[in-house]
């Protein structure tokens, strides 16, 4: 656990939890915990239970706002991007007068990042620092969208020039990973939209305006996302499409190549026949007239089926 005064963008450790719980003169504490440190802090700055519960419980939370008498409690997402999976990382916040708590289960980027921010903004109050870090969330989930959608690109490519059975697991892989993040950037919405409009005690009114401008960017991110799943069924269309394609392709191939054999088999069915009296089975030169003949007949089918564009 770390306690830090935050006063107009200066920064100052602090060793006692207990020197957090008056509010200070100036500036505010921000408490950056784990789900082991709410047994000490639930009971110094009366944290609601239930909201206690939901950081400790192993099943991942969907973004929400919970308002209680001298707190708010929040659950956000981050998320990440590596390796064609999408990885979100759950934070919980409580917003105070005078103190905003941050628990996570693993270590944020968003959160790293908020020290250069408030150093840089001059961070003096729990909202600000509250819209500074949805600013950065928000912000991350542009970045993924990006290398979504260059991934989609890429994968549409590859399926037009080269189709492959792995790629259809791409495809399905990649479209449970999108309806998993969507299903949280909604909430996730509704939350930054609850920010914007609800008359908050907490959070002052000149900046409620500014979490307007953070919604307009999280609905585009949940919008990008719809396209993407529409998308990624236009990537299966094609997927089936190009393998109806190659197969169609094969099966012409080898209606061809069947085509220029069968006057062969013919010759060779006729002149394989047990007949006493065939003129031509005397002929010294028979056997090479046949072959030269077959030859002929299968190079004009092929030059002609060439022209077609059959093979």
């Amino acid at each position: 656990m770390k306690i830090r005064l935050i006063e107009n963008g200066l920064i100052t450790e602090i060793d006692d939890v207990e020197e957090a719980v008056p509010a200070p003169g100036k500036g505010f504490f921000w408490i950056d915990a784990s789900p082991f440190d709410l047994d000490v802090l639930q009971p110094l700055f009366g944290l609601h239970p239930l909201a206690v519960e939901d950081c400790i419980d192993e099943e991942e939370q969907r973004p929400k706002l919970q308002i209680y008498d001298d707190h708010y409690f929040m659950v956000l997402n981050g998320i990440a991007f590596h390796d064609q999976d999408i990885f979100l990382r759950e934070i919980n916040l409580f917003l105070g007068s005078h103190a905003i708590i941050t628990v996570t289960k693993q270590e944020s980027p968003e959160l790293a990042s908020m020290l250069a921010i408030i150093r840089e903004k001059e961070v003096s109050h729990p909202d600000t620092f509250l819209y500074h870090l949805i600013d950065q969330i928000v912000d991350r989930y542009f970045e993924v969208t990006e290398k979504i959608e260059d991934l989609i690109e890429a994968l549409e490519e590859e399926i037009l020039m080269h189709t492959r059975k792995s790629q259809l697991d791409q495809i399905i892989g990649l479209r449970s990973e999108i309806l998993y993040a969507r299903k949280m950037l909604v909430p996730q919405r509704d939350l930054i939209d609850a920010l914007h409009k609800k008359e908050l005690p907490l959070i002052r009114p000149k900046l409620q305006k500014y979490f307007g401008d953070i919604w307009e960017d999280a609905s585009k991110i949940v919008e990008n996302f719809e396209t993407f799943r529409d998308l990624i069924g236009n990537l299966r269309e094609a997927y089936q499409a190009a393998l109806a394609g190659r197969a169609n392709d094969i099966m012409r191939i080898f209606t061809a190549l069947t085509t220029i054999f069968m006057p062969l088999t013919i010759v060779t069915g006729i002149y394989g026949m047990n007949f006493d009296f065939m003129p031509e089975l005397h002929s010294p030169y028979g056997y090479y007239i046949v072959l030269g003949c077959m030859a002929a007949i299968g190079l004009t089918m092929f030059i002609l089926f060439k022209k077609k564009e059959w093979l």
